[in-house]
């Protein structure tokens, strides 16, 4: 919609997650590097946690196009499973019949994995929204990673999830899987230097050139509200461009970006937006007392 009038190829602030539009912060690009030594030190359980909208699936996707030739990827984008369903879809994703019956599947599963593993192939399983995996699921995936060589794991399993993947790990009934984990990283939300930068850069990815569409003060306001989270920078700062685009301007100050923040339930709204609510809200309890004090002297 907007595109041709700021003169751009593409939408800069799409919701998914688009490995073209990387931009190796320190979060992002400390947590690939996690990633790969990990995988490549040979180690079972890998955990990448962080708040929803801080690029976990947009990591897991660069990773998936930064492996190399040697490694075999299974990925699972949606892991609510039972123990069972899990077995068949991790065969599925390395060629192997689902159909066959559990004990079947799991032997087919370990000659494969040992088969690989004699072409000289990592198995890498990649697990995204890992917190939902049920406790019996877990339970079975660190009894799938137990087959080993005497040098290294025939599976490798990198978690990526919310928080309240951590919170669960730290049950008693997981201990077990816990100690397995010996590499993690935890993505924070990214600094305000970082938001403009990361705003910069998905914009001249899509092709814009010319001034800064965002003045100083609009982006240090995008960042407060957004809380550093990029989902929500990308959120807010479409919805900057679409403004603009409606007032035929071609840039972006706190005036647009206060509208965008009034329009966005999960931002978090400046004092000075706040502050006349609550003038509001304290002038209506005013006028109730004396309406009550009144009535109570009549």
């Amino acid at each position: 919609m907007y595109k041709a009038h700021f003169g751009l190829t593409e939408v800069p602030f799409g919701l998914t997650p688009n490995t073209q539009f990387y931009h190796p912060l320190v979060p992002h690009f400390e947590a690939l590097q996690v990633l790969t030594t990990a995988l490549a030190a040979g180690e079972g359980f890998i955990k990448v946690t962080g708040e929803v909208g801080t690029g976990k699936t947009l990591i897991c996707r660069k990773l998936l196009n930064e492996l190399g030739d040697n490694y075999v990827i299974a990925y699972l984008p949606n892991p609510y499973l039972t123990p069972n369903e899990i077995r068949a879809a991790i065969a599925s994703e390395l060629g192997i019949d689902a159909s066959l019956d559990q004990h079947q599947l799991t032997e087919a599963l370990n000659h494969r994995l040992i088969a690989l593993s004699a072409e000289d192939k990592q198995v890498v399983l990649l697990i995204d929204e890992a917190q939902v995996l049920p406790h019996e699921t877990l339970e079975a995936l660190r009894l799938i990673s137990n087959l080993e060589t005497e040098s290294k794991k025939l599976l490798q399993v990198v978690l990526f999830g919310q928080p309240e993947l951590d919170t669960r790990l730290q049950q008693d009934n997981l201990r077990q899987l816990r100690q397995r984990i010996t590499f993690s990283y935890q993505l924070r939300p990214l600094l305000a230097n970082e938001t403009s930068s990361y705003v910069e850069h998905r914009l001249t990815v899509s092709g814009y050139r010319g001034a800064p569409l965002f003045e100083a003060k609009a982006l240090r306001l995008l960042h407060q509200a957004s809380g550093g989270i990029p989902r929500l920078i990308n959120i807010l700062a479409n919805k900057c461009l679409m403004l603009s685009y409606g007032e035929n301007v071609r840039n972006i100050n706190t005036k647009l970006v206060k509208l965008a923040i009034q329009d966005t339930e999960s931002a978090i709204q400046p004092r000075n937006l706040r502050l006349p609510i609550m003038v509001a809200i304290l002038v209506i309890e005013i006028i109730v007392v004396i309406w009550w004090f009144g009535e109570s002297i009549l």
